[in-house]
């Protein structure tokens, strides 16, 4: 579970962990917060030909699109309450239950979910499954802000100018030339 403001950057964070995991799949971002309650589980876990009007084939759903990669579920304090027992299962069991489906599928993805809000507050309240709380849980990143990150600023205007240099066709000049008296005296650039 990825914790921190908006705009601090938890799905790049997520990314990362997926790029350094070693799993092969791809990393599936999904917005939890955009999802409605009876789409939400179609799109999760996908659905088999024939389960409702206009599912002329079987669709794997985001689990399947994310098979041996990662799956990210941004915003997963939003998600609906009807789909958190389906969402809990599956990270318990490994196995998802496609629409339609007669038996569930084993699946074998990473989740990764990030939040703005204070998830325990909302399992408190009941807005919020605990258990699954607990599931995501067990890893809890905190992310703060760049205004609380003053040391990353250097790398960070480095980075970004030798991205706008290179789609100018320009580059940024050596190491001998790459320090500038807004960068922190401990930045080094790489």
């Amino acid at each position: 579970l990825i914790a921190g403001e908006t705009g601090v950057g938890k799905e790049l964070f997520a990314q990362a962990v997926h790029r350094v995991s070693g799993r092969g799949g791809r990393f599936v971002p999904v917005n939890a917060a955009g999802l409605e309650d009876q789409a939400f589980s179609d799109t999760l876990f996908g659905h088999v030909k024939g389960a409702f009007t206009g599912a002329t084939v079987s669709h794997g759903g985001w689990f399947g699109r994310a098979e041996g990669g990662t799956l990210f579920l941004d915003e997963i304090a939003e998600a609906p309450e009807e789909i958190q027992p389906m969402l809990l299962r599956v990270l318990e069991s490994g196995e998802a239950q496609p629409v339609g489906g007669q038996g569930a599928r084993r699946v074998d993805v990473r989740v990764v979910a990030a939040t703005d809000a204070d998830l325990t507050a909302q399992a408190s309240a009941g807005r919020f499954r605990f258990p699954l709380l607990q599931r995501l849980g067990g890893h809890v990143v905190s992310v703060p802000p760049l205004r609380e990150r003053l040391s990353d600023l250097g790398v960070l205007l480095v980075h970004f100018l030798r991205r706008e240099a290179a789609a100018l066709g320009q580059s940024v000049p050596g190491p001998s030339a790459e320090r500038h008296p807004w960068l922190p005296t401990d930045v080094v650039l790489r």
